[in-house]
C-alpha cells in the first residue's frame, strides 16, 4: 500500500485542543447545559480535561448526553468526585481571594485518589549508577517503559485513565525523561530487556521528528527487539497517520523500524467501537499496518461507557476486521474517580465471558478481566463452585517475579469486590504467590 495520502481523502483541519478555558464555546456550539458546563470546570480543577474537534464533531452523539458513552469518556462528570468535595470547590473558587486555599484543596483532594497505583513510584523505578532513572519504569524482567518528556499529553483526555497524574502540572507526580541517552545506557548493562514500551501521555502528540529521536537510538541496542508504542491517537486523532503534515514520515519510520528487523507495536486504546467507526480511523489503522507494523487493541471495562457484553463483542470483531489484534481487557485500576467507573470483578467476569461467546475464533486472542496490579497481570479466570463454596479461578498472566506465571490459585467469590485488595485468597495459595498478592514479597 502507498504511503502517499489515499485520494478523495479531504485535509483536515489542524490540530486544536479544547480544555476548561473553552468550556463557554463548547457549550455554545454544542449544547452543554449550564450545570453540566459548571461541573465540568469545578471536577476540572482536580482531575484533567482536554478535547479536540475530531472528538466533539464525530464521536459524541450529543443527542445522548450526558449519557452518551464518548461524552463520559472525555468529560468529567458528576459523581467523579465526592459531594463535600465539590462543595468545597465551588466555595473557594468563587472567590479570587481564596486562591491559596484553593490549591491547597486540589492538592489535597489529588493525594486522596491514590495518583499512583500499584507501587509505580515505590517499586518500578529502576536505578542508574545508585540515581533513579527519570521517566523510566521497569516492572517485568523482559519490559521497560519509557516516557519521554515531550509525548506527556493527549490529543484528549480520559476520565478514566490511570495515568491522570502526568497531566495535572505536578511534577511530583510526574513519569518523563528529556532525551533517552539514560535509558540507552540502562538497555545496554540490562540485556535481558528486549522489549520497550514507549508511553505517555501519548507518544504520538510529537512530531515525527521528535519521535524519531527517541526511537533511533533504541536501533542501536542489539538486545531490544520490540518497540511498543502505546496510543489512543487513532480513536482521537486519526489525522496523525492520515492528513497531518507529517503523517507519511511518521508511516516511513514505523517502516525503519520493521526494516531493521525489530516488531513494532502499536498499542492502540479503544474504549468503545464507535472509536473504530468512522472513515479516517479505519484508513489510519490500514496505513500503519501497510507499514509492517502491528497493532493490537485494548482498554479497561469501565462502567458509563463500555459495561456490557455486546459492546466488547462489536469492538473485537470491529478491530479484527481492520486487520488488528484483540489483546486486554483490563480492570479499571484503583485510582482517580475508580468509584465512578469501577465494575465488580464477578460482573466483568461475566461481560467478558459473554462478550467472547460471540466471537470467531482469530479474535480470540483477546484475555480478560485482567488487573494491572502490584503483583503483574492478574487475569479472573472462571469460577469454581466446590462443596466449601464458591471461588474465582485466578492466575497471573504476567509477574514481578517470572516464576509465579501462569500457575492458577483462587481467591473467595465476591459479589462486591472490584479489586485485588478486596479480595480474600483462599488458604491453599501458595505461599509464594500469597506473599506477592499480600506485597510481602520482596520486589
Amino acid at each position: 500500500m502507498s504511503l502517499l495520502a489515499p485520494p478523495g481523502v479531504i485535509d483536515s483541519e489542524r490540530f486544536r485542543a479544547f480544555g476548561p478555558r473553552h468550556l463557554k464555546e463548547i457549550s455554545e456550539k454544542y449544547g452543554l447545559s449550564g450545570e453540566m458546563r459548571e461541573a465540568v470546570r469545578l471536577i476540572s480543577q482536580v482531575l484533567p480535561f482536554r478535547v479536540n474537534e475530531y472528538v466533539l464533531s464525530q464521536l459524541i452523539d450529543w443527542e445522548r448526553v450526558p449519557e452518551d458513552p464518548i461524552f463520559q469518556l472525555v468529560f468529567p462528570q458528576p459523581g467523579m468526585l465526592d459531594e463535600n468535595d465539590m462543595a468545597t470547590l465551588e466555595k473557594l473558587s468563587a472567590d479570587r481571594a481564596d486562591k491559596l486555599l484553593l490549591r491547597d484543596a486540589v492538592r489535597d483532594i489529588r493525594s486522596r485518589l491514590n495518583p499512583h497505583p500499584s507501587g509505580q513510584m515505590e517499586h518500578n523505578v529502576p536505578t542508574l549508577d545508585g540515581e533513579r532513572l527519570a521517566g523510566v519504569q521497569h516492572k517485568y524482567r523482559e519490559t521497560v517503559l519509557y516516557f519521554p518528556g515531550q509525548g506527556q499529553t493527549c490529543h484528549a483526555y480520559c476520565t478514566y485513565c490511570f495515568r491522570w497524574a502526568q497531566f495535572v502540572g505536578d511534577a511530583d507526580l510526574k513519569f518523563s525523561a528529556p532525551a533517552p541517552d539514560r535509558l540507552i545506557a540502562y538497555l545496554r548493562r540490562n540485556p535481558q530487556v528486549s522489549d520497550v514500551l514507549i508511553t505517555g501521555g501519548d507518544p504520538m502528540v510529537m512530531s515525527t521528528e521528535r519521535l524519531r529521536s527517541h526511537i533511533e537510538p533504541l536501533l542501536d541496542v542489539e538486545t531490544v527487539r520490540t518497540i511498543r508504542i502505546g496510543t489512543k491517537s487513532v480513536a482521537y486523532w486519526p489525522q496523525r497517520y492520515v492528513t497531518d503534515q507529517d503523517a507519511d514520515d511518521v508511516l516511513r519510520l514505523f517502516e525503519q523500524v520493521v526494516a531493521s528487523g525489530r516488531n513494532l507495536a502499536l498499542m492502540g486504546h479503544f474504549s468503545h467501537p464507535r472509536e473504530f467507526s468512522t472513515d479516517i480511523a479505519q484508513q489510519a489503522v490500514a496505513r500503519v499496518r501497510a507499514t509492517g507494523a502491528l497493532v493490537y487493541c485494548q482498554a479497561p471495562l469501565i462502567a458509563h461507557v463500555n459495561d456490557d457484553a455486546d459492546t466488547w463483542a462489536e469492538m473485537w470483531r470491529r478491530e479484527l476486521a481492520a486487520g488488528a489484534v484483540p489483546y486486554y481487557l483490563f480492570v479499571e485500576r484503583d485510582t482517580g474517580p475508580h468509584e465512578y467507573f469501577k465494575v465488580p470483578l464477578a460482573k466483568a467476569l461475566g461481560i467478558f465471558q459473554s462478550a467472547y461467546r460471540q466471537l470467531p475464533g482469530l479474535a480470540r486472542t483477546v484475555r480478560g478481566p485482567v488487573m494491572s496490579a502490584t503483583p503483574g497481570k492478574v487475569v479472573v479466570d472462571g469460577v469454581e463452585e466446590t462443596p466449601d463454596g464458591r471461588f474465582f479461578q485466578l492466575k497471573l498472566a504476567q509477574a514481578r517475579n517470572p516464576a509465579l506465571v501462569g500457575r492458577p490459585f483462587r481467591a473467595r467469590y465476591s459479589t462486591d469486590a472490584a479489586w485485588l485488595d478486596d479480595l480474600e485468597l483462599d488458604e491453599t495459595v501458595p505461599a509464594d504467590i500469597a506473599a506477592a498478592i499480600r506485597g510481602t514479597a520482596p520486589h
